[in-house]
């Protein structure tokens, strides 16, 4: 391998780790919205799935790319208040009822979305970061997408909302103690399904940038699962919104691997680099949960269950 092929894999796998990551990054942010409230969400599959749909959609039918991001976070936000008012009745599990509405969301988008698979939607347009370079391959790796700043302002006002705000307060005390959030004499219910509705419009975020930058298109297998991956990476990332960058940044730059080879012309093994988000997740979750023991930064109501 020469060293021009080795600077354009190392800007191909930075390149990637944003374009593949940005996702992860806002399906990681909702579910630390939602756990943060003391809910689990499983249904992200689904409202990742739903969103995107949407999103394409939407940007379909308005001729506009950004109509098409708020109509994926609609979407988004609309199948997880769905679950957040679900789980408020008594008796219902939060985990049965997220995978009830993973299957109706990845339901929903497969159905409407029949007539979406052909047509091309208008496409966010990239940040060129690549502009110093010559070479095409890295002009190309580095064309980001312009929601990944979004998402890095955003968790940066998680992390100082989550610290220093009222609202931000009542989420944590809602996810640490029920008991003491309804002895100050706030709704537990209210707050979990206003935590779970923003998370889901985060997450259809993550949806828009599926089908309108990456990979761009709409189809049946556009997220690969990365829905239930964003619940393994909230854990790694400790709950913390800073730390879900760092994450995002990890599984995507996982799943540049492949391609970044692939575009130096190295085209043994690329579908065996196409395993390695889904063997880090385990490799993390092993690492991670341990029998007995709680992970640190954990919300209190989460950890009791």
């Amino acid at each position: 391998m020469t060293s021009d092929q080795v600077i354009a894999l190392v800007f191909g796998i930075l390149g990637g780790a944003l374009r593949v990551g940005a996702p992860f990054l806002f399906v990681s942010l909702g579910e630390c919205i939602t756990e943060k409230a003391g809910r689990i969400n499983l249904g992200l599959e689904g409202v990742l799935v739903l969103s995107a749909m949407a999103a394409f959609g939407g940007a379909w039918f308005s001729g506009s790319a950004w109509i098409g991001v708020l109509v994926g976070m609609l979407a988004g936000a609309a199948l997880a208040t769905l679950h957040g008012l679900l789980c408020s009745l008594p008796r219902v599990n939060d985990i049965a009822t997220g995978i009830a509405l993973m299957m109706l969301g990845t339901g929903l988008a497969f159905y409407l979305g029949k007539p979406l698979i052909q047509p091309q939607a208008p496409q966010l347009p990239p940040i060129e970061l690549g502009a110093f370079a010559s070479s095409p391959v890295i002009k190309a790796a580095l064309q980001v997408n312009p929601l990944v700043p979004v998402g890095l302002l955003l968790a940066g006002a998680l992390w100082w909302a989550f610290a220093h705000t009222r609202a931000g307060l009542l989420v944590r005390m809602a996810g640490d103690s029920a008991n003491a959030t309804r002895a100050l004499g706030y709704s537990v219910g209210g707050l979990r399904v206003a935590a779970t509705a923003a998370g889901g419009m985060v997450a259809g975020l993550g949806g828009a940038c599926l089908t309108l930058f990456y990979p761009g298109s709409w189809n049946e297998g556009i997220s690969s699962g990365q829905g239930l991956i964003a619940v393994a990476l909230v854990i790694f990332a400790r709950w913390s919104p800073l730390r879900c960058v760092g994450a995002a940044l990890l599984f995507g730059g996982a799943g540049a691997i492949g391609p970044a080879l692939q575009s130096i012309g190295v085209g043994w093994g690329y579908h065996l680099f196409n395993i390695v988000p889904y063997a880090l997740t385990l490799v993390i979750l092993v690492l991670s949960c341990k029998p007995g023991q709680l992970a640190a930064g954990s919300p209190g109501e989460l950890s009791a269950r």
